[in-house]
């Protein structure tokens, strides 16, 4: 999806890439192009579970290091 932008007589140069950043930005290229620049793999359901649980231990330690004033962050 190309985005052209044609000089209009009399118009800055300024004007002319104002117009043009707008236009890019209404037809959303640059969040397309913004999210697809890094590809990122999906997790499996099994990952998903494992890495809940770990949060979810984690925290339960730091709040235990919390109350008894031995964490250190």
């Amino acid at each position: 999806m190309a985005v052209t932008v044609k000089k209009r007589e009399g118009e800055s140069p300024t004007a002319l890439v104002y117009r043009f950043s707008k236009k890019v930005q209404r037809s959303g290229l640059l969040r397309q192009t913004r999210s697809t620049r890094f590809h990122t793999r999906k997790i499996n359901k099994n990952m998903r579970r494992k890495s809940a649980l770990h949060r979810g231990k984690r925290s339960a330690e730091i709040e235990k290091e919390k109350r008894m004033g031995t964490f250190w962050k």
